[in-house]
């Protein structure tokens, strides 16, 4: 795979676009010298924005490339995670913000020391740090590898890419310049996605041409109210296990209850929440498209021998170079639609690390540093926090972090965030709780990695209930 020129000075725009927009918020209103606008934007934001912003936040590249993998292998069953949107983000709506916003935080673990004590504040605030963490490595490494496939550059050039330029938007430029990038990333995320499946739909003969294939060989699934907690996925585990997932990401977030408290109003808050719904509906559509074009594509032109070897993510950019080759330019706007998806969650991981540590780690041990200083130790913090990109790419690194597919993200969500998560909203509804109680499910963080061992081990080969996947796509081929 290779750029052209035109790819590239797409791909550039992108970064200097995100660049600028640090920039441009750097060096406007009060250049960020206080807290308040560094890290919440001095409560000034409007809906829309914050909205985009929270779609954008884990909208990574691990489900641009990695949902239309899923599709492609395993048939639509995904598709049915739609249905934990409506609770997985009503409930956060009318529960949690409301909590958040009226006591006028910056740090949501800042309630667990208002509600308890300040052992379980740290006790929440480094679960979320080891989560956090472990969120930017994944599109770090997946990021890297994209950018060394297509312009053959080293992997630590890559790495540093990624790195710098997220880091120069979000160090200088506070949320503020996160969210506004956010929602050009986001459209540069909605670009690139439809570009490849609308020149992918031509190509097959039609989007009833694409459907057609994908039921003829199975990849149409139904309802699957299988109870077996050892199906890869079915309803109950998409749809109603779902809903702890949303909870977990869009409930007690530190990154999104930022957003939430960056609103000009609790109502704006409110709203924000509501007009993710139908983005993230559109988002799953435009990802199962993609898959089920590409599954169509490789009916119609079966893969070669060196990409049915290709993990699942390779595959989807090989198939985006197959079907874009033709047209200069398109295969560098994906790319850059990759590199927005990876920049969105990348800052906004380093934005509410460097909160968390400052509010809840530093700040309270030295109250009496002047909020210049403060501001300042933030800025700071955010650009430590990009040294942490490269430890992903490190043998240790590599062997924790999940596959690409959903399926890994899942279990990645579920094992991590579940502990630290547990603490925030529990304590919201069961007022009886002593300030010890929740220490105990906290104490899970420091074994994530078995729990999260089991969970892979458990899905390790692809469910009974859906047809094997033909390593090259033809009917007559068997498996070996």
């Amino acid at each position: 795979m290779a750029f052209t020129v035109v790819d590239y000075v797409i791909f550039v725009l992108l970064l200097a676009v995100s660049s600028a927009i640090g920039l441009f918020h750097a060096l406007s209103g009060g250049r960020q010298r206080t807290v308040q606008e560094f890290l919440l934007a001095n409560r000034s934001m409007s809906f829309l924005p914050v909205a985009l912003s929270l779609l954008a936040t884990f909208q990574s590249a691990v489900a641009i490339l990695g949902v239309p993998a899923e599709i492609y292998r395993f048939g639509t069953q995904y598709w049915f995670l739609g249905c934990c949107y409506f609770l997985g983000l009503l409930i956060p709506a009318h529960i949690f913000i409301p909590v958040f916003y009226r006591l006028h935080l910056t740090s949501a673990y800042e309630y667990l020391e208002l509600r308890f004590n300040k052992a379980v504040r740290v006790c929440g605030t480094m679960t979320f740090i080891f989560q956090m963490v472990m969120v930017a490595a994944g599109p770090t490494f997946l990021m890297a590898g994209v950018l060394l496939a297509v312009t053959q550059l080293d992997l630590w050039g890559a790495v540093l890419a990624v790195g710098l330029v997220c880091t120069l938007y979000t160090a200088l430029g506070g949320l503020k310049a996160v969210i506004w990038t956010d929602v050009f990333q986001t459209l540069v995320m909605f670009a690139g996605q439809l570009a490849v499946i609308v020149v992918g739909c031509v190509k097959v003969g039609g989007m009833g041409r694409v459907w057609q294939l994908a039921t003829e060989q199975g990849k149409i699934s139904g309802l699957d109210l299988n109870p077996d907690p050892f199906e890869r996925h079915t309803f109950w585990t998409l749809a109603v296990g779902g809903v702890f997932m949303m909870l977990s990401l869009y409930g007690v977030n530190q990154a999104q209850v930022q957003r939430y408290l960056s609103s000009r109003t609790e109502r704006e808050a409110v709203l924000s929440c509501y007009a993710v719904f139908p983005c993230q509906q559109i988002v799953l559509c435009l990802s199962c498209l993609t898959g089920l074009v590409m599954f169509a594509y490789y009916q119609e032109h079966p893969l070669t021998a060196d990409q049915s070897k290709a993990t699942p993510d390779q595959l989807v950019l090989y198939f985006v170079m197959d079907v874009l080759k033709d047209l200069p330019g398109l295969p560098g706007l994906f790319v850059a639609c990759l590199f927005s998806g990876s920049l969105s969650t990348i800052s906004s991981a380093f934005n509410s690390l460097a909160t968390v540590t400052m509010e809840d780690l530093i700040h309270p041990h030295f109250p009496g540093i002047p909020e210049s200083r403060i501001t300042l130790f933030s800025k700071l913090l955010g650009e430590s926090r990009s040294c942490g990109g490269p430890w992903c790419h490190t043998p240790w690194g590599r062997g924790v972090l999940p596959n690409p597919l959903p399926g890994g993200s899942l279990q990645r969500d579920g094992w991590q965030a579940g502990p630290g998560k547990h603490l925030l909203a529990v304590q919201m509804w069961r007022p009886s709780l002593l300030p010890s109680s929740p220490c105990c499910p906290g104490l899970w963080a420091h074994i994530p990695e078995l729990i999260g061992f089991k969970a892979r081990r458990a899905q390790h080969h692809p469910p009974s209930n859906l047809p094997p996947d033909r390593p090259h796509n033809l009917p007559a081929c068997s498996r070996p």
